[in-house]
Formats: C-alpha cells, sequence, structure tokens
C-alpha cells in the first residue's frame, strides 16, 4: 500500500516511482531486526532501559530545538539526519511508557488504592515534561496519543472512574484551549462538521473532503490496486496519514475492513497478554503499548473518515515513515518479550498450539 500511495509523489520528488518505497523497505529491515532483539532481551536489559528511558525520552525530545530541526506542515517535531528525516516523539513515547510503568510498579500499594489520586502525582512530572517539550514544537496530535496513554495507564492502574473522569475534563480543557489559540489547529475542528462547506472545502476542508471522496468511490471491492485517483495531487498525505483512505479506495469496504480486523486482532493479544502476566511491571508496560496502538489507529480513521480533525497521525505498520514503524516494532517486541519469559502465557501457547 505504500508503494501504491506514494508513487505519484515519489516520481515527482526523485523521478522514480520506488524511491519512497525502496525507504520503507529499509526501515522494514530494521524493524525485524529490531523487533528480534527486543523479544529476546532479558529482562535484566530491560531493566537497565527502563533507569534511563524517561531522561533518553528528555533528550530525544530536545533535538527539534536544535539545527538540527526539521517543519514539516507547521509541526517541528522532526529533525533531519543527511537525507533522511527522524521523529523524536516516537521513541519518546517508549521511554515514557515504560517509566509510568516502573513509577505505577513502584507505588504498587497506593496506586491499587482506589479511594487515593495521589498515585496521578508519580506520573506527573515526566508526563508534563515530555508534553511540554511536544507541545513547543506544535504537535497537537502526539500531545493527544501521549496524554490518552498516560490516561489509560492510570485508569488501569486502578484509579477510580470518577477521578478518572476529573483527569480526562482537565485534559479535554487544555486540549481545547490549544485549539482555540491556533486558528489552523480551530479551522481542522470545524472542517469536521463540512469538509465540503465553501469557506473551508479549499483549505482545511480539502485533505478530509478528498478522502471522504476517496472511500466512497471504492465501494465493496474497490477500483483495483494501484487504481487510486485520489492521490494524484488531491490526496498530499495519501502515503502517511490518509494511506487508509487509499486503502479504501483500491480495495474497498472489504478492504479496509480486513485492515479493521487484523488491528483488532493485533489488540486483543497485547491487551491479553498485559492481564495475563503477574509481573506488573510488564502488565502497566504491555497495557501502555496497547493504548499507544489503539489511540493513533482511532486518531488516524477517525479523521480519514471525517469524525476527527486532522492531527497528522499515522496508521500503525502500514503508514510511511520510519520512526513510527520502528518504534511500532519495539512496542511490540516488549510485548512478544514479556509472552516469551511469562511461564503461564508460555504454558497458555503451547497448549493451544497442541491442544
Amino acid at each position: 500500500m505504500v508503494l501504491s500511495a506514494s508513487s505519484v509523489v515519489s516520481l515527482q520528488q526523485s523521478g522514480s516511482t520506488y524511491s519512497i518505497f525502496f525507504r520503507q523497505l529499509m526501515f522494514f529491515a530494521i524493524s525485524i531486526v529490531v523487533v528480534y532483539l527486543c523479544s529476546h532481551w532479558k529482562r535484566s536489559i530491560w531493566d537497565r532501559l527502563v533507569r534511563y528511558s524517561l531522561p533518553a525520552s528528555f533528550l530525544l525530545m530536545l533535538l527539534p530545538l536544535t539545527p538540527l530541526k526539521q517543519t514539516i506542515n507547521g509541526n517541528t517535531s522532526w529533525i533531519r539526519l543527511g537525507s533522511l528525516t527522524m521523529q523524536p516523539s516516537e521513541f519518546a513515547k517508549i521511554g515514557l511508557i515504560l517509566w509510568c510503568a516502573a513509577q505505577l510498579q513502584k507505588y504498587e500499594e497506593k496506586v491499587l488504592s482506589k479511594n487515593s489520586t495521589r498515585h496521578v502525582a508519580f506520573l506527573l512530572p515526566g508526563t508534563v515534561i515530555i508534553v511540554g517539550l511536544i507541545l513547543i514544537g506544535g504537535d497537537l496530535g502526539t500531545t493527544i496519543i501521549v496524554l490518552g496513554i498516560v490516561a489509560g495507564m492510570l485508569f488501569v492502574s486502578g484509579l477510580a472512574l470518577r477521578h478518572f473522569i476529573s483527569v480526562g475534563a482537565v485534559l479535554a480543557v487544555g486540549i481545547g484551549v490549544l485549539v482555540f489559540l491556533a486558528p489552523y489547529r480551530l479551522h481542522r475542528f470545524t472542517a469536521v462538521l463540512d469538509p465540503f462547506a465553501p469557506s473551508v472545502y479549499k483549505f482545511a476542508g480539502w485533505q478530509p473532503a478528498h478522502s471522504l471522496m476517496g472511500l466512497a468511490s471504492g465501494g465493496l471491492f474497490g477500483v483495483g490496486l494501484g487504481a487510486s485517483r485520489q492521490k494524484w495531487g488531491n490526496l498530499t498525505e495519501a502515503h502517511t496519514d490518509f494511506i487508509f483512505s487509499v486503502i479504501g479506495e483500491e480495495l474497498g469496504l472489504l478492504g479496509t475492513l480486513i485492515v479493521l480486523v487484523l488491528f483488532a486482532a493485533l489488540l486483543f493479544g497485547i491487551f491479553k497478554t498485559a492481564t495475563q502476566t503477574k509481573d506488573l511491571f510488564s502488565r502497566y508496560a504491555c497495557a501502555g503499548v496497547g493504548l499507544w496502538m489503539l489511540m493513533q489507529v482511532i486518531i488516524n480513521i477517525g479523521s480519514t473518515i471525517g469524525v476527527l480533525p486532522v492531527v497528522g497521525v499515522t496508521l500503525p505498520f502500514i503508514s510511511y515513515g520510519g520512526s513510527s514503524l520502528i518504534a511500532n516494532f519495539v512496542g511490540i517486541g516488549y510485548v512478544l518479550n514479556v509472552a516469551r519469559r511469562d511461564p503461564d502465557i508460555r504454558l497458555a501457547v503451547r497448549a493451544q498450539q497442541n491442544p
């Protein structure tokens, strides 16, 4: 799908329809090595990484503030390394998840008390640091995902529903303020109501409008692999943020449903691993990875089908992007590592394989 969705823009940029595809293929090869290593590391290696996860995330988020910074679509959350660009926040998400899991394990007795909100303060320092640095770059999409991950991990840790709603209301107000402070963000939110309206169609409504056109023209079985018409200049982010629309146009409703079923199976496996492991750190970390994937899928597909504003979030494992792909595989590598190490999960898998 990256090859199909990127062929036009790739030809315009480099004179070859395969340049973006080959870069993604290189990132995929790196990801396979990464996921193998992460899934086979000993627990002691992960424990050492956890100690430095928050400082490492902090240093990564400082990179977009250096001369290496790269501004894309108004967000200064990228850095340029030669001919390649990298988004440090993708790896900072993993570092923050590991740090939050360690904090929740460290304060287990206080966290499991449903009558206290003190454990919110345990995750507050690291979250504020990372979110603050993300906001300096103007990346609202990543900010929402990070806040969603932390809020979800607090809920998994036993935060009472009334406290969870209160924390969620505060976060919603904060996000609302950020939206109203930036006119271009406000336009993206208003475009959700009617992207075809004359006042927004040629501006913030262009991307969601043509995304809907692509999905609508796909029908049940699609127009055929490689035959998308929207990728010919109308859908400028066809191979990144709006690749789901290209899937719907070329493979139809059937193709989009297959993608949704695959994501559902992946998320089910992640959360099942989280609930079955007896190690608290592993439980929280796996839940964090699952929440991360779930948030990105919901926001990306929601913006593609026009029910959420466009905030520039990739579709895990499918959209083009080396940082996103490698970071996603690191998260999956950790979940596989937990499944390999936990004796109960290992026995359950063997029982399923040999009934």
